[in-house]
């Protein structure tokens, strides 16, 4: 029950002349106000009834729609550094010509700078909170906090030595170490992450599953990607991914399975029972030619995907407003139904959804007693007029250049093209030592 606000102690009042909630009623508050207090929102409803209320500061954000911060539900965010550095290629051809060899020469400081710049391009367009698997999340970690953003974090699990971990057994020593260090961390938590069925082997996914149990952290694994996926999967293990998946234990309901472009009917079904969750990634996959993931097929049983943006590599950005419109129009166009995937669907993935793919259930919504995780969208931009629908504005006008604050745990990050948490200059400075390092040929 919303407290009554003249009784309500906070820190911040802010208001707008819209708040699209996210909340079950899918409510869109006009003239309103949020009262934020200790990084959680502690009450929102119409202005005036805020009015008396004595705080320490208020903001009124004025012709602005105030939303829930969007949440990327699959990224590898420190490979800012390969962006249009190996561009129309087969995702095969893609990681093994290019990333993976340019990788083994990858250190803990250049992951850091990725990192950070890919924080950077997420603050300035509305991105609060993501799922990150790649390699030295400690710097991944380090970035993140600094940017002040939230994130669920996962060193890759590879069946072959990294630059990060010389081991299977060594990334897991790191997990739960990180288990440990983060566990009372408001804004970081760490998940089991192998990469995919086949840079593992049975024996590493079997024991992912277990250490994921045994810290009760979540799991998420790339899965049904591309054909050759699933055909080398059936090949070699006589399984296709998601069979092969379940028999080692890994589907449940703290699975996040990313992509999953070649499921087939039986799967689908297999996946509404398993209550495990996808991460759904269409630029990238339109990018790399893999295939059009089922998604209306997902929603009319009720599975709600979150949505990635994938890498900077294989995207080539991190802007989930562009990741929203690309979703809902590709899969109109193929299924030749401009009916699927309506603009509330897209917004409920990018938020809801992407939400309960980190499992992080409590983000994506503004609510009593949430989190005060929050963006602003500046009304007065001439493509987001006029306004009919909100969610319609958001998932088809907006590209992402309107995001005019951002704000995580109370805390603001970008306001009216200023950075507040990170030195934005400093780190475009640093981001020339990525573009050095990438390019050399290893």
């Amino acid at each position: 029950m919303n407290p009554t606000p003249r009784d309500l102690p906070c820190d911040l009042l802010i208001s707008a002349d819209l708040i699209l909630t996210q909340d079950e009623e899918r409510r869109v508050l006009e003239n309103a106000t949020v009262a934020v207090r200790g990084g959680q929102i502690a009450a929102l409803g119409p202005k005036d009834s805020f009015a008396d209320l004595q705080t320490a500061e208020r903001l009124d954000l004025g012709r602005a729609l105030l939303m829930p911060g969007l949440i990327n539900a699959h990224t590898h965010v420190p490979m800012t550094f390969f962006r249009g550095l190996a561009d129309d290629l087969p995702l095969e051809e893609w990681l093994k010509g290019y990333i993976f060899p340019r990788e083994q020469g990858l250190t803990a400081e250049i992951t850091e700078l990725g990192a950070l710049l890919a924080c950077a391009e997420m603050t300035r367009f509305g991105c609060t909170a993501f799922a990150d698997m790649y390699l030295f999340e400690d710097s991944v970690a380090a970035a993140v906090d600094r940017a002040g953003l939230r994130a669920l974090l996962g060193e890759a699990v590879f069946a072959f030595p990294t630059p990060a971990s010389a081991s299977f057994a060594a990334v897991c020593d790191k997990v739960r170490e990180q288990a440990i260090r983060f566990k009372n961390h408001s804004r970081l938590r760490v998940a089991v992450m192998p990469h995919t069925v086949y840079t593992t082997t049975r024996e590493i996914l079997r024991a992912s599953a277990d250490l994921a149990a045994e810290l009760d952290l979540p799991l998420h694994i790339h899965l049904a990607e591309t054909a050759y996926e699933v055909e080398s999967c059936v090949r070699e293990k006589g399984l296709r991914p998601l069979a092969y998946c379940r028999e080692l234990g890994l589907l449940g309901p703290s699975t996040t399975l990313a992509h999953c472009v070649m499921l087939n009917e039986d799967e689908l079904d297999e996946l509404e029972v398993s209550r495990a969750k996808v991460a759904h990634n269409p630029k990238s996959n339109m990018k790399l030619a893999s295939g059009v993931a089922p998604v209306p097929a997902m929603l009319r049983r009720g599975i709600l995907p979150g949505l990635g943006t994938d890498g900077a590599a294989s995207n080539n950005s991190l802007n989930l407003f562009a990741e929203m419109s690309a979703c809902a129009l590709l899969h109109k166009v193929f299924a030749a139904d401009p009916t699927v995937c309506t603009a509330k669907d897209v917004l409920d993935m990018a938020t809801i959804g992407s939400a309960a793919a980190l499992s992080w259930p409590e983000l994506g919504r503004l609510v009593p007693g949430g989190p005060a995780d929050m963006i602003a969208l500046d009304l007065k931009s001439p493509n987001l007029q006029p306004l009919f629908n909100p969610a319609s504005q958001v998932v088809y006008a907006t590209c992402g250049q309107e995001v005019c604050f951002s704000m995580v745990e109370g805390r603001i990050l970008y306001q009216d093209g200023a950075y507040l948490a990170l030195d934005h200059e400093e780190v475009l400075r640093e981001a020339d030592k990525l573009f050095a390092w990438a390019r050399k040929k290893l």
